[in-house]
């Protein structure tokens, strides 16, 4: 990681969201291939919607390679598996709209009528979509290949209610019929039923398959402390309740080698289960107060720029305007006992701001990060090989986003500000976003490669280079002009 201040800035504004994706170069074709193209040079690609237009770039350059128009205003886009698709979904008209990186001049257009369209998304072989009909009354799977519809009935409202397996051979999908609920499994090769089961639960909430594909998790609503453990042909390999008459499950996360589920709760504690006995192995807890002096707290500090006499401008510049442009940001490492800022929750509220919101593992499962929505402004470290609290990141404002390097423990945070926050077991660093006025990073996204970041804001967006082992410094791309 690099704290330097990058060689170029890139910002491109009035775009609103992002999709990073690999693109490869194939030969031509006439009509798409029911099998994935095999990439032949990789080049990255980066795609915005502005209202209703589709800007492809270059995520190099942030040269526009292709520009395309839909027939509204967009409100999803999403790449193809192999990135030589991507749709633009169309709430309001009830459309999805099919483009070609390949052959820009081919489209596609599904019109899902009165039924309406509330969610779409592609299939992992990247060559049929998913439409999700108003009301949850049914899903409309649309072939590419050979323009064939097949319908996939009774689909549950719910959080989490769509998993496909990491290999894409099968598709869970969350089920609600006379007022019980139900997981069906279906092969994707041809969206035939291979298993259907009740579920022992009383509103099931959401469904996860684990990354190797053998076992599938699901969880009941937050009224009740229940998940449920499927094998493939739908046996039911355990049950695991940590406590009853109070709120239950609020997030849950797989590892990415399978051998660990973790469940985080109301009562503010994550608890992890093996991949053996499915038992719970250990709880973490989130404190107020840190007391372990083993536990490095990292607080991030603010601070103003020397006074600098001379003439002053006014106004003064947009650059200098922003409230948070004219502060510095560092982390400072807390001597123990920390006490960290905690959230009383309203209690004649809905939806109260306590429990274990957000949880993630790194890539290669060592570790784990968690974010208590009683204590917003930190981020917890865990160590998962020794099942401890490894690191405490505290903010000056509440976290909003965090997410993994694909490639390593590397994980990247935003808080609303104008500032991007990076950890690795080698420490932790603030890095100010270069551009004109306030930048605010509302969410972030990794490339693929991991040595790239999206940074989006309400209405634009930049990307940024890190540096690598190869010596490629912390780089800010060129600013695009508006399209």
């Amino acid at each position: 990681m690099s704290t330097r201040p990058s060689r170029q800035k890139a910002c491109v504004e009035g775009e609103r969201e992002a999709a990073p994706g690999w693109r490869a170069a194939p030969p031509r074709r006439e009509h798409p291939s029911p099998e994935p193209t095999p990439p032949a040079s990789l080049l990255p690609f980066q795609a915005s919607c502005v209202q209703y237009r589709l800007v492809v770039r270059d995520a190099n350059t942030l040269q526009i390679r292709q520009l395309y128009t839909c027939l509204d205003q967009i409100q999803h886009i999403e790449w193809s598996a192999d990135s030589l698709f991507i749709l633009c979904a169309l709430y309001k008209r009830g459309l999805v709209q099919v483009w070609s990186l390949e052959q820009p001049e081919w489209h596609c257009k599904i019109d899902e009528g009165s039924a309406g369209l509330v969610a779409s998304c592609w299939s992992p072989d990247g060559r049929h979509i998913l439409n999700t009909t108003e009301f949850h009354l049914r899903i409309t799977v649309w072939s590419l290949c050979t323009k064939s519809v097949s319908y996939i009935k009774y689909p549950k409202a719910c959080q989490q209610g769509v998993t496909f397996t990491r290999d894409g051979r099968y598709l869970a999908l969350a089920e609600r019929r006379d007022c019980k609920d139900y997981v069906s499994i279906l092969v994707c090769s041809d969206w035939q039923l291979l298993r259907h089961f009740d579920t022992d639960t009383q509103d099931l909430a959401g469904i996860e398959w684990a990354p190797n594909g053998c076992v599938l998790a699901a969880w009941d609503s937050c009224l009740e402390y229940k998940i449920l453990l499927y094998s493939l042909d739908g046996r039911l390999l355990s049950t695991f309740c940590a406590y009853e008459w109070s709120l239950g499950i609020k997030s849950v996360a797989w590892s990415p080698s399978s051998q660990f589920l973790a469940v985080g709760s109301y009562d503010g504690k994550v608890r992890i289960l093996n991949h053996v006995t499915w038992k719970m192995i250990t709880e973490f807890g989130h404190p107020a107060t840190i007391n372990n002096p083993k536990i490095v707290v990292y607080k991030e500090a603010e601070k103003s720029p020397p006074l600098v006499l001379g003439r002053l401008a006014f106004p003064p510049p947009r650059a200098a305007a922003g409230p948070l442009s004219s502060t510095e940001s560092k982390y400072e490492v807390a001597s123990v006992p920390v006490s960290l800022q905690t959230l009383k929750p309203a209690a004649d509220r809905a939806n109260p701001r306590i429990g274990v919101g957000a949880l993630a593992f790194s890539p290669d499962s060592c570790f784990l990060a968690t974010r208590s929505d009683s204590v917003p402004t930190a981020v917890w470290i865990w160590d998962i090989q020794k099942l401890r609290l490894l690191a405490v990141l505290e903010q000056l404002s509440a976290v909003r986003c965090f997410q993994w390097d694909p490639r390593q423990a590397r994980l990247a945070i935003c808080t609303g500000g104008s500032k991007v926050y990076l950890w690795s077991p080698a420490g932790c660093v603030s890095v100010q976003v270069p551009g004109e006025g306030d930048f605010q990073v509302l969410s972030l996204c990794w490339h693929l490669s991991g040595d790239s970041l999206a940074l989006l804001s309400k209405d634009h967006f930049c990307l940024c280079f890190l540096e690598t082992e190869q010596g490629v410094g912390t780089a800010f791309g060129q600013r695009a002009d508006h399209t």
